[in-house]
């Protein structure tokens, strides 16, 4: 029996599975899923702000070229256009809903919102990130979720985990698929966590909003909801997924043992910060003309090469030479996140070190948002989208999932306008028939940690062709372990995030040891420089047999 049907189905609520839900909730019934609380997301730690031309020394085209410099020759020229040309529109859009962003001065104009206080990070030539304090994510999420909180025709589901998708040809016991070109999306199973039960959401179009990958790593700026489930779910299902080598480490985690996933955002540098190592000694201009403002990925290798010479824990993040007062209303979650850890920084050097943050890679969509599966979209981390390239521009994220949402939505109301979508079929009930209750979750909690533990050693910021031929041994035993495990036991959340890492690490090994250069995020030690000959995406889409 399908427990629920609907015009459409949200997997994830972070800004682009909100926003995607408000805009098409006017032209039919939406469910949104969130595997907790609808608060946990990478959106709502999301600190820096929203990249975007506002600025009267700023244009498109520095946005353009300082996107396609990051991305390093792997950008879709196309959706960068696309993406900052449509950035002031979603940023207004925001204010009108009522998100307040910080304001430099008041316009004496009339009918002008005041101006936008901007501030820079690492990789843009401009000041041109929009932000709410340091707390820019948080504002953002809070006034989009009370919205779909309160929007008639929006039904949020909180503490539901997707299991799988639904496709036409889903066929067998507990989810499995064969699937065809021609196949389309039909929905998921979904995992309610306080009965244990697993429902069947069938709807005419879905969309993947699952954010990112971080808890793959064993140190990550994420929290614990970022286990890939959209780009695992996708790819189980037959959906093709690109670039996923190009992991974003962020240079700047808070080192502290009582910190757990907390960031030091990157506008810290942007207002002036300077990295150094415990002798006081500022590196960064060793590594790169922009010093301590040079994108993401020169500054996290640069940290873990002078971490690996000295054989210390930590570098630091200096900005005690800023006023007092700047800092403090400038960064007052940062501030007071680390004053409670006993670190005054506008006294102190704040103890850093680099922390697995964004997938550039995901699911491969088109300009709309749609993947290669009918009736399926995928939106922001989850996405690939071709706009990062081989490396995540600073607060281009929001940005992106932003006016993917935008695209996506419309192209969404236009199918259910025009009925040009399948039949909703009645998919076939959870099959759990010969499982029984765990008696051996030490399985579970074993091969989280290692498969944590051997992607941080094996395939993080610096790569070697052997280190990658273990992790793909170490992964192929754990694979197998869980997948013998998984048909035994009856699911519960931790079994379906240990399953997700597990499938997308599986995936980052193999892109990993498929590009045989170095580019942007994706360091080999065996093939240092680039090569033109892999100036393209690394495309993988699951083999169905039978």
């Amino acid at each position: 029996m399908t427990d629920i049907k609907t015009d459409i189905l949200v997997i994830g609520s972070g800004v682009a599975g909100l926003m995607f839900a408000l805009k098409v909730a006017a032209h039919g019934t939406v469910a949104l899923v969130t595997k907790k609380d609808a608060m946990e997301s990478n959106t709502n730690l999301a600190q820096g702000g929203i990249a975007s031309v506002f600025g009267e020394m700023d244009s498109f085209d520095l946005h353009i070229k300082d996107t396609l410099a990051s991305g390093d020759g792997l950008c879709n020229r196309d959706v960068v256009e696309l993406v900052v040309k449509a950035g002031p529109a979603r940023i207004n859009e925001l204010i009108q809903m009522g998100v307040h962003f910080n304001l430099q001065r008041k316009t004496p104009d009339a009918g002008v919102h005041p101006t936008l206080d901007l501030g820079r990070e690492g990789g843009h030539s401009q000041n041109r990130i929009v932000h709410a304090h340091d707390l820019t994510g948080k504002e953002v999420e809070q006034v989009l979720l009370d919205l779909v909180r309160n929007h008639p025709n929006i039904q949020l589901f909180e503490n539901h985990i997707a299991i799988d998708l639904i496709t036409q040809s889903t066929r067998i016991k507990r989810g499995l698929v064969t699937t065809t070109h021609e196949d389309f999306c039909c929905g998921a199973y979904v995992l309610e966590r306080s009965s244990n039960r697993v429902k069947t959401f069938a709807a005419h179009i879905t969309l993947l909003a699952t954010g990112g990958t971080g808890k793959v790593y064993l140190y990550t700026s994420n929290p614990d909801i970022a286990t890939g489930d959209g780009i695992a779910m996708a790819y189980r299902a037959g959906a093709t997924v690109a670039n996923l080598e190009f992991v974003q480490f962020h240079p700047t985690c808070l080192y502290h043992p009582q910190a757990k996933n907390f960031l030091i955002s990157e506008a810290v540098r942007g207002e002036g910060g300077i990295l150094i190592d415990a002798n006081g000694r500022a590196f960064m201009p060793e590594y790169d003309p922009q010093k301590d403002l040079a994108c993401r990925d020169v500054v996290a290798r640069a940290i873990d090469t002078e971490l690996k010479k000295s054989g210390h824990d930590s570098v630091f993040l200096d900005i005690t030479h800023e006023p007092a007062d700047l800092i403090r209303e400038r960064f007052p979650n940062i501030h007071a996140k680390c004053l409670s850890l006993g670190i005054d920084m506008t006294k102190d050097p704040i103890p850093v070190v680099p922390a697995a943050h964004y997938m550039c890679g995901g699911v491969v969509t088109d300009m709309h948002g749609r993947t290669d599966i009918q009736n399926l979209f995928a939106v922001g981390e989850t996405a690939c989208t071709g706009l990062h390239g081989a490396n995540r521009l600073a607060s281009n994220s929001l940005l992106e999932a932003l006016v993917y949402a935008e695209a996506a939505s419309q192209e969404a109301i236009g199918l259910l306008k025009n009925k040009t979508f399948n039949p909703l079929p009645n998919p076939p009930a959870w099959d759990d028939v010969g499982t029984s209750d765990s008696d051996e979750m030490i399985v579970i909690t074993h091969n989280w940690d290692e498969i944590r533990r051997l992607m941080w050693n094996y395939v993080g910021i610096v790569r070697s062709d052997k280190r990658l031929e273990r992790a793909q041994r170490r992964i192929d035993a754990i694979q197998n372990e869980i997948h013998d495990y998984y048909w035994h036991f009856k699911v519960v959340p931790d079994l379906i995030e240990l399953r997700n890492i597990a499938t997308v690490a599986e995936l980052i090994i193999k892109c990993a040891r498929h590009r045989k250069e170095s580019r942007g995020l994706h360091y080999n030690l065996q093939y240092p420089q680039h090569d033109d000959r892999w100036l393209k995406d690394t495309i993988l889409r699951r083999q169905f047999v039978g």
